[in-house]
C-alpha cells in the first residue's frame, strides 16, 4: 500500500487533519454549535463553484465563502445569543440557497451550473483524498501548523470560552479577538478536509471523534486527547479498509466512526445494566 506515492500523500494528509480537526471539533461541540461545520461546508460549494467558474483555485473560492460564512454566523450569534443555533441555520439556509439536490443524491447549484468541470465540483462532494496532489499536501500542512500553534498557545482561553463565553469575557479575555482567529482557522480547515474527505461528510468529522472522547474522556484535556486518538484510528483504518477493499475513502472513515460510537453507547449500556445488577444480587 505505502510503495504508491498517492497513498503516502493519503495517508499524511488523513493524519494531519486527525490533529487538527479534533482541536475545532472540541471548541465547536463545547459551544453547542455542533452542525457548524456542516452549515460551512455547504457554503464552501459555492466558493468551489465559483472558483471554477472564474477559473481560480477552488480551495481559495471554498477558503473565502468559509470565512464569510464563519463570521456571518458569529455576528448573528452575538445578535441573538439565547438562541445560538438560530446562526448556523440561517447560514446553512443561505449555503444550500445556492444548492439544488439532484435526484441522484449529489448536489449542484445556481453558479455550480455554469461549471464545465463537472468532475473538479464533484470531487469536493465527496472528496478525493487518494487524489491529493504535493501542493494540497502542502496547504494542508501549513494550516495543521497554525491550527495546532493557535490552540496550543491559546489553550486555557479556548477552554474558557468554550465554557462560559460571558465569564471568560469579564475574567480579561479577549473574547472577540480569540474568536476571530479561531473563526478563520475554522474555515481554513473545512476547506481543506471538504477538499479531502468531502464537503458533505466533513461536519461528521469534526463531531464524531469528540463525540467517542466524551464518552470515556474525564477532563477537557482527556476530551481533546482521547478525540485526535480517535480521528486518527478512523483515518488510518478506513484508508487501509478502503484501499484494500475498493471503497470511497470518505465514506468508510465516517462509518467506522458511527460504528464506533455505536459501540461504546453500548458497553456502556451494558455495563450500567450489569453494574445495577451486580448491586441488585447484593
Amino acid at each position: 500500500m505505502f510503495e504508491y506515492a498517492f497513498m503516502r500523500r493519503a495517508f499524511a494528509v488523513g493524519l494531519l487533519l486527525g490533529v487538527i480537526m479534533p482541536c475545532i471539533g472540541v471548541m465547536i461541540v463545547l459551544k453547542r454549535l455542533s452542525m457548524l461545520g456542516d452549515a460551512l461546508s455547504h457554503t464552501s460549494l459555492a466558493g468551489v463553484a465559483a472558483g471554477l467558474l472564474l477559473d481560480i483555485d477552488p480551495v481559495l473560492g471554498a477558503t473565502a465563502a468559509c470565512v464569510a460564512a464563519a463570521f456571518g454566523i458569529e455576528v448573528i450569534r452575538k445578535k441573538i445569543p439565547q438562541y445560538a443555533e438560530l446562526s448556523i441555520a440561517v447560514m446553512l439556509s443561505a449555503g444550500v440557497g445556492w444548492l439544488i439536490p439532484l435526484a441522484v443524491g449529489t448536489a449542484t447549484g445556481v453558479l455550480s451550473g455554469f461549471v464545465r468541470n463537472a468532475a473538479g465540483f464533484n470531487s469536493f462532494l465527496f472528496g478525493s483524498i487518494v487524489a491529493i496532489t504535493p501542493g494540497e499536501l502542502t496547504a494542508t500542512a501549513v494550516i495543521s501548523v497554525l491550527v495546532l500553534a493557535a490552540f496550543v498557545l491559546l489553550y486555557k482561553e479556548l477552554f474558557a470560552i468554550a465554557l462560559d463565553e460571558n465569564a471568560a469575557h469579564r475574567a480579561g479575555v479577549p473574547v472577540g479577538a480569540v474568536n476571530s482567529l479561531y473563526t478563520i482557522l475554522t474555515a481554513a480547515t473545512v476547506s481543506v478536509a471538504a477538499r479531502t474527505v468531502g464537503a458533505l461528510i466533513v461536519s461528521s468529522m469534526l463531531v464524531l471523534p469528540v463525540a467517542c472522547a466524551m464518552q470515556v474522556a474525564r477532563s477537557y484535556r482527556q476530551t481533546v486527547l482521547f478525540s485526535i486518538l480517535f480521528a486518527e484510528g478512523f483515518i488510518a483504518a478506513g484508508l487501509t479498509l478502503a484501499f484494500y477493499a475498493g471503497l470511497k475513502p470518505g465514506g468508510t472513515i465516517v462509518l467506522l466512526g458511527v460504528g464506533c460510537l455505536l459501540v461504546i453507547l453500548a458497553g456502556k449500556t451494558a455495563a450500567a445494566h450489569f453494574s445495577r445488577r451486580k448491586r441488585d444480587v447484593k
